[in-house]
């Protein structure tokens, strides 16, 4: 294994990953300039959809891509002042008529990585079926995929194509996941535009390119624990679940992941902890909400090991004393839904040194093909059989 200065080591056994991770704050200025560029397009698009009273928007995606939807779900309602609803395809596709019971007027927001997985497409031929007007914003990051192909030239759909490079290579959405949710963030929240996309890119940078964030990520995995909790509140639960399954993934499964909000957590899934367990805590920007998370890391403290909890915060000092505080540099003033894109590196670096930790090859921890890329296997049935 190689260190070359200021970029994260690397191997045979994780070329893709350790790449897509590193190429997120280029990226994200990059979707910046895209939807830049197509803000007339998007405007004339959205504009009088999000003056309509009744529109409902829902955000849909499976895995990873449903996550992003959970980020982004409680800043777009607060930014649009419409209902917002994050809907995975998997419970859309199982389940159209009860995820879609009201006949409102629906925006689709559609996020997929490669287009090609099965509900992806359904989700929203089905939303068709079911409503009598529905809208779709597609966001993906490959131009040949399916999703991007059916919609491309359609009235009442606008695809928005994330840069090629996006299009992760490696088994887990890294870049795939911060670029589509960034460009959801500035297409659908106007008040969250303005030089936000280069600030997270430089707090990201300050995370991957000294090395240090590597090292403290190794320096928690070096504690060979059975079970890692992942929690947050608002937006940053869905940070949470996605941070949770990135370990999941990349570990083949070998290490327990969990996820839920600070308060959520006392509430049953605490029954998870014990004397092997290291908890990671994403702190709100909100300072109503960030005392719960305060709370629930100083609860951690005394029921864990020194050094096996973790707090990842844009504040320094109060409320994270006993435990790492892990920073997100010059991001104190930003809503939490932005937060979660350098806050994830965290995460990332956590799974990729976990899997290495245990042997395996984090561009394909499922050699066998037990769990796939792109999801493979999915029968669809016709909804009027």
């Amino acid at each position: 294994m190689t260190t070359p200065p200021g970029t994260l080591p690397v191997d045979d056994s994780a070329v893709h990953t350790v790449r897509e991770i590193a190429q997120q704050p280029a990226l994200w200025r990059e979707v910046d300039r895209i939807v830049g560029a197509s803000r007339e397009a998007l405007d004339a698009f959205l504009d009088p959809l999000v003056a309509r009273g009744d529109l409902r928007v829902v955000l849909t995606g499976a895995g990873t891509s449903a996550f992003a939807g959970q980020v982004l779900q409680p800043s777009l309602a607060r930014h649009l002042g419409r209902r917002v609803d994050a809907v995975p395809t998997t419970d859309l596709v199982a389940d159209p008529r009860g995820c879609l019971a009201e006949d409102l007027p629906t925006l689709l927001v559609s996020f997929a990585r490669s287009g090609d997985s099965p509900e992806s497409v359904a989700a929203t031929a089905l939303a068709d079926q079911v409503l009598s007007e529905v809208h779709h914003l597609v966001i993906t990051c490959n131009e040949q995929g399916r999703l991007a192909r059916e919609h491309t030239r359609r009235p009442r759909s606008h695809v928005l194509l994330m840069p090629a490079a996006s299009n992760d290579r490696g088994f887990a959405m890294t870049s795939s996941f911060t670029c589509m949710t960034l460009a959801a963030l500035l297409a659908l929240g106007k008040d969250a535009r303005d030089g936000v996309a280069e600030r997270l890119a430089r707090a990201a940078e300050s995370i991957i390119e000294d090395g240090a964030a590597d090292r403290t990520a190794g320096a928690l995995v070096d504690r060979a624990p059975e079970r890692i909790v992942f929690l947050g509140s608002g937006p940053l639960k869905g940070l949470a679940e996605e941070s949770a399954l990135k370990v999941l993934e990349l570990t083949g499964g070998t290490l327990m992941a969990v996820a839920e909000s600070s308060l959520g957590f006392r509430h049953g899934p605490k029954a998870v902890l014990n004397e092997r367990s290291v908890a990671v805590v994403y702190v709100s920007n909100d300072p109503y909400t960030g005392r719960y998370d305060h709370d629930i890391v100083a609860e951690l403290r005394g029921n864990l090991p020194v050094g096996s909890v973790v707090a990842v915060s844009a504040e320094s000092g109060a409320g994270t004393e006993g435990a790492d505080a892990w920073p997100l540099p010059g991001l104190g003033d930003v809503e939490d839904a932005a937060l979660a894109l350098p806050a994830v590196v965290y995460a990332q670096l956590i799974a990729l040194r976990a899997s290495q930790a245990r042997g395996l090859r984090p561009d394909n921890p499922f050699p066998s093909g037990e769990v796939n890329r792109v999801v493979q296997g999915v029968t669809l049935h016709s909804l009027n059989d």
